[in-house]
């Protein structure tokens, strides 16, 4: 069974870093392409980052910069690490994978991920 499984949610000053983590099971990280997702109360979820299956990132303008996706094959866990974070990254952050579709890379729109994560609440306090 395909399972992804995000933590590392939580509360943080403007300005400060959090790292998430996605443990995922049921395959492993060289099968999948994986993405970042965030969703706000008022809007649909939006991609942050992509960790292609050769180990190539993609990253939205939103987050360029500040936010650094990666993957552990051995721990077959990707991270989000988000540095100078603002209120305005407060969100719902969602891992996912796209499985079965090979040619999928740099993509951030939803349509290629089939499989996500239940989501960790990030809040950024001014």
């Amino acid at each position: 069974e395909v399972q992804l499984v995000e933590s590392g949610g939580g509360f943080v000053q403007a300005g400060g870093s959090l790292s998430l983590s996605c443990v995922a099971s049921g395959f492993t990280l060289d099968d999948a392409t994986i993405g970042w997702f965030r969703q706000f109360p008022w809007r649909e979820r939006d991609g942050l980052a992509c960790l292609n299956k050769d180990g190539t990132t993609y990253y939205s303008n939103s987050v360029k910069g500040r936010f650094a996706i990666s993957g552990d094959n051995a721990k077959n866990t990707v991270y989000l690490q988000m540095n100078s974070l603002m209120p305005d990254d407060t969100a719902v952050y969602y891992c996912a994978a796209s499985l079965g579709m090979p040619w999928v890379r740099d993509r951030l729109d939803l349509g290629p991920f089939n499989y996500w994560g239940q989501g960790t609440r990030v809040t950024v306090s001014s």
